[in-house]
């Protein structure tokens, strides 16, 4: 079966930033929808669209292809106060704007802390980086039409969140 629109496509990957340098790669298949259902980068989508199980493919995507340029204005310095005691590098938040509503909440990794303040970034880790998604398909079966009613894969025994 070729990978079309509603076809539930399996596949092991690696994914490479523009040195070479391995920064994620699959144990076991893992499965998207496709067809423009954000279960995938559009571009790795579009590349691996008519191929069938077995094929390979390497996709070499820019930031605003991947995870969008870096925004310096996501870095916030905020007063140490605002955050619990033991906080510490790596740890991660959820904020927004005092009058954002739940959909406008993002993800804060905090990058600094001393006595007095706690920088947080809210960019994704991998922002502003060029990197290579490339792999071989494992799979490719027609999407089920709960699949395809709630516009993502579910696992063995059926619907799973």
């Amino acid at each position: 079966m070729k990978i079309a629109k509603d076809t539930v496509v399996s596949l092991n990957y690696e994914l490479h930033d523009a040195n070479g340098m391995l920064l994620e790669q699959t144990d076991a298949p893992v499965s998207y929808l496709h067809g423009g259902y954000d279960g995938i980068f559009p571009a790795v989508e579009e590349a691996l669209h008519g191929k069938e199980a077995g094929a390979t493919f390497s996709v070499t995507m820019s930031p605003d292809d991947a995870f969008g340029e870096y925004d310096h204005d996501l870095v916030h310095v905020e007063p140490r106060g605002l955050f619990p005691e033991n906080v510490q590098i790596g740890m991660q938040f959820e904020g927004g704007a005092e009058d954002a509503d739940d959909e406008d909440y993002m993800l804060y990794t905090v990058v600094d802390v001393n006595d007095k303040e706690v920088t947080v970034d809210g960019n994704h880790p991998l922002a502003g980086k060029t990197l290579t998604f490339a792999g071989s398909i494992a799979g490719v079966r027609a999407a089920t039409a709960e699949e395809l009613a709630h516009g993502h894969v579910h696992g063995e025994g059926g619907h799973h969140h």
